[in-house]
């Protein structure tokens, strides 16, 4: 696991200074304690930060071939390089290490931009070839890695795996995107398509870019993509065992490496079952740390104890409270972009735990996006069902004006919360699945907005990405298209770019296993009702554990990595709340009406009304933007 870095001319061939490359790369150390490394030749700089995970000796980057004709730089890991290897060796191909990325270089050289399709792995690298005068940049399937890259003003492009690589270079123009400032507080994160810095691109989950010396810039092209339009066949004892053995192939790939190993565990399925299936095949006690929070409501280490007595795992825990609302600013430098995911802050928290152990700790994310396991699918289920029951106009016209009646209630119990669903009824079933997956809702924004900002935006609403991806979605039904519109934008954007950041900040190599993405595409295939039943997500996956957990484990209410932070706007933060709408960069933007932060932080301390995950975006969006583009 490892940072980039680097620049390309597709011009003309260019002098590069080496001190250039080490500055961009240095920027991103976190990404790699443990060396670095840069090579140039005319017109392209390749730079490289080491975490060192398999051959600690040999693996070392930017690597070349000897007879300097590929050289690569990657951050990453290949699962399966000890297959492709063989294949490669077969082949006629001669190794002279024993790392992944070796693999790289030689699999370019046989099949070129078809290698992506044999790699089963996490991965970002760029790639270039002296034959063919190339630059070849790529992204994994799923975006576990990141790579943002942008055309400099001297005709270069430059990239890195975080923003902040690209910030180290002298001729990037900093100026803020208002279109990603709405993406953010729609959506709580900037999204792979967007970048907060005008002109900053990511290159997208399974894409690759092919630049080419004297030819335009090109488009990014996609290379793979998840299918919800395929059922799989067979009986359901079939389907289950198929499931399990592809979970079992997962979780053992990510297990082979030459540095202590571990596991985040926070007493939910998810991560429960990455660590039974660890201990099934691990000789000793797999470690495990799980954080914990001082308010019992949200509180897990209690489940999370009771999976590390099962199976014997060597356990650490550790409690967040409202004082480690000073990591802020320690979060607002590992994003580079405004990032309003709160659980951000426990998971730095884990990371942390884990890295005084371990170099590589195994996760659970992405079994909630392939399974439908969050609320929002079950919801969006049953509404869809509904709405099926009448047409679209009379709908529309029903719950719209239901919806207008009924009372807004933040502070009642959930059942009675009935405003948004009659609402959402009342809507098409993707522009209502965009509001419920989003943070700050449009009409808030519409509040918080100045004149200025609404002119600018000229109508862009940050929803439309998720309408229109669910709209033109490889699908069958309304389940499948809300699931690959979350594995599209929300965990590229939000759920790993969280782990990324926070693990990499403390170099710590995350891994995650229900992710894989022969996995992910059996999941994708299972039919809605293996997915969903009798109000339970992740269905299937549950009945497969049962061997495994108990069932206060799998079938107690999902909490998730959720943050206190409503009540910390309360209490401890609420002077942080009330001086938003006082911040000299705020106000100097231009973007924001200061009366109407003064309400919404007002309203949220006197419990009048719950504001407190937009209260959260608008701290950290001002920290990101005063690091960004302050004075």
């Amino acid at each position: 696991m490892c940072g980039i870095a680097g620049l390309f001319y597709p011009g003309l061939p260019k002098p590069i200074d080496p001190a250039r490359i080490v500055a961009m790369s240095d920027a991103q150390a976190h990404r790699g304690p443990d060396g670095s490394g840069v090579w140039c030749v005319a017109g392209v700089g390749l730079g490289h930060r080491r975490l060192a995970i398999i051959d600690l000796e040999g693996g070392v980057q930017p690597m070349a071939l000897p007879d300097q004709s590929l050289a690569v730089t990657f951050n990453g890991e290949i699962y399966n390089f000890r297959e492709v290897r063989a294949e490669l060796a077969a082949l006629g191909a001669r190794f002279s290490t024993d790392s992944d990325t070796e693999v790289l270089l030689h699999g370019w050289r046989a099949w070129g931009p078809d290698l992506l399709a044999r790699l089963n792995g996490m991965f970002a690298f760029a790639l270039y070839d002296a034959t063919t005068q190339s630059l070849f940049l790529a992204r994994d399937r799923f975006g576990v890695k990141p790579l943002h890259y942008a055309e400099l003003a001297d005709g270069a492009i430059a990239f890195a795996s975080e923003l902040k690589g690209l910030l180290a270079h002298p001729l990037l123009r900093r100026a803020a995107d208002f279109r990603a400032v709405e993406d953010y507080l729609g959506l709580g994160y900037v999204p792979d398509d967007a970048c907060i810095v005008a002109g900053v691109q990511k290159l997208a989950a399974g894409h690759f870019l092919l630049v080419q010396r004297g030819r335009p810039v090109p488009q990014p092209v996609r290379w793979w993509d998840i299918d919800f339009s395929r059922r799989a066949t067979g009986s359901r004892r079939d389907l289950q065992a198929e499931l399990v053995e592809r979970m079992r192939a997962a979780v053992r790939s990510r297990m082979v490496a030459d540095v202590p190993l571990g596991a985040f565990l926070s007493g939910g399925v998810d991560s429960s079952a990455v660590v039974a299936l660890m201990a099934e095949r691990s000789k000793a006690a797999v470690k495990t740390c799980t954080i914990g929070f001082d308010e019992a409501g949200l509180d897990e280490t209690g489940y999370a104890a009771k999976v590390a007595e099962r199976f014997a795992t060597s356990h650490r825990t550790r409690t967040v409270g409202a004082e480690d609302y000073g990591l802020i600013e320690t979060l607002v430098a590992a994003f580079d972009e405004p990032f309003a995911d709160a659980s951000a802050l426990p998971t730095y928290r884990v990371c942390q735990l884990a890295r005084e152990s371990v170099t590589v700790a195994l996760s659970g994310d992405g079994a909630d996006e392939a399974l439908a396991g969050y609320r929002r699918h079950r919801f969006f289920a049953a509404e869809e069902r509904v709405r099926g029951l009448l047409a679209p106009d009379l709908r529309a016209r029903v719950f719209g004006q239901l919806g207008a009646l009924y009372p807004k209630a933040d502070w009642a119990p959930r059942p009675l919360r009935a405003k948004t669903t009659l609402l959402a009824l009342a809507e098409d079933g993707a522009a209502a699945y965009a509001k419920a997956v989003g943070v700050t809702t449009p009409a808030l924004r519409d509040q918080l907005y100045s004149d200025t900002a609404r002119a600018a935006l000229g109508g862009y609403r940050a929803e439309t990405r998720y309408v229109e991806t669910m709209r033109n979605a490889p699908a069958r039904d309304a389940l499948d298209r809300a699931q690959y519109a979350d594995i599209q934008h929300w965990l590229p954007g939000d759920i790993l770019t969280k782990v990324d950041r926070t693990s990499m900040a403390v170099g710590l190599e995350a891994r995650e296993p229900l992710l894989d993405h022969r996995l992910v595409e059996f999941e994708a295939s299972l039919p809605p009702s293996l997915r969903i039943r009798g109000g339970q997500g992740k269905w299937l996956m549950k009945k497969v554990l049962e061997p495994w957990l108990p069932r206060e484990i799998l079938y107690r209410p999902k909490m998730g990595f959720v943050t206190p932070i409503s009540g910390w706007f309360r209490t401890a933060l609420a002077d942080e709340a009330a001086a938003l709408a006082r911040s000299p960069l705020l106000l100097q933007s231009g973007w924001f009406e200061p009366r109407t932060i003064a309400r919404l932080a007002e309203d949220h301390r006197s419990g009048r009304a719950e504001h407190g995950r937009t209260l959260w975006q608008l701290v950290m969006l001002e920290r990101s933007l005063a690091r960004l583009f302050g004075t």
